[in-house]
């Protein structure tokens, strides 16, 4: 498999590793994109910190709450000048509100339903399309909900209110009153905007992504040259420290860093004298996992790499 000075461009920045070591790792997996990811953390070349969420694309995210019902959309567009224009501002923040009126998260029915003056959303955004001169997608939506209690939400870096890159809802179930579970609420959704975990608790991450870190855990282990049942106690260590810093529940708070998670929704329930859930949450950054555009830098890294 061929690969192309794009890609040696876009291995560094997904792994922070060097040019010629991230070209080496094409090398050796044949242009095999994931496969040069997974060997460059094996080799321990790879920033633990470079996450494919910090990939870039425009446009915002909106939040919207009704007591006990919350909802997240993602709306891209292309430039950075479009997500700061008043008209693609208030078709997102009414199509979040549209959003919070339904109960599904396929981005289809969402389009289809009605837009408050008239016509459905996907004609306004049609319309908005024409007029604005420039692309623009509903991306993803997610619901969250409880019986009782509260859903709380965050926005970081906002543009306008309830508006901006990185939105958060948290779902507290409880019989405690707004004025626990608000405060309690927003310094897990900074939490979570901080910390990104990938699933509330070990049982909710992805099999596929702990099958793929197992897999790098044993390369690893196997290169300390140890009898195979340590190598074995080594995989299971790193799979569970896997698990733990990256489910929610399990993550240190980063408040403290020293409380998880689990225990601080524990010890706010026990202060309130009432049991607290934290049954859900959403996370939504924008752009996350969506591929930069093409820039310059691609040529000065082919000159170097010699792929020209």
């Amino acid at each position: 498999m061929a690969y192309t000075a794009t890609d040696v461009k876009n291995l560094r920045e997904r792994t922070g590793a060097g040019m010629m070591d991230c070209k080496k790792a094409l090398d050796e997996s044949s242009g095999d994109f994931e496969a040069a990811v997974d060997s460059l953390r094996a080799k321990g070349l790879a920033a633990a910190a470079k996450k494919s969420s910090r990939t870039a694309a425009e446009g915002l995210v909106g939040v919207a709450v009704a007591g006990t019902k919350g909802v997240a959309v993602e709306v891209n567009s292309e430039t950075d000048f479009v997500a700061k224009n008043d008209q693609f501002q208030d078709f997102v923040r009414k199509t979040t509100e549209v959003a919070l009126g339904g109960s599904s998260d396929d981005v289809e029915a969402l389009k289809a339903a009605a837009y408050p003056g008239g016509g459905t959303v996907a004609d306004t955004l049609t319309n908005n399309v024409a007029t604005i001169g420039e692309n623009q997608q509903i991306r993803r939506i997610k619901h969250v909900a409880v019986s009782s209690g509260l859903v709380v939400p965050y926005m970081h870096n906002a543009a306008a209110p309830n508006l901006g890159k990185i939105g958060v809802l948290v779902a507290l179930e409880s019989e405690a009153g707004a004025d626990v579970l608000e405060p309690l609420g927003k310094q897990i959704a900074m939490h979570i905007a901080a910390a990104f975990p990938q699933a509330l608790n070990a049982e909710g991450l992805d099999p596929e992504v702990i099958e793929r870190e197992r897999k790098i855990a044993a390369e690893k282990a196997a290169e300390s040259g140890k009898p195979a049942d340590v190598q074995a106690k080594m995989v299971d260590g790193a799979i569970a420290k896997y698990a733990k810093d990256n489910a929610l529940l399990s993550q240190l708070f980063v408040i403290d860093n020293k409380t998880p998670i689990a225990q601080v929704v524990e010890q706010a329930g026990k202060a309130a004298g009432t049991k607290i859930v934290l049954k859900d949450y959403v996370r939504f950054q924008l752009g996350e996992g969506i591929e930069k555009k093409e820039t310059d830098f691609a040529a000065e890294v082919a000159a170097a790499a010699g792929l020209n």
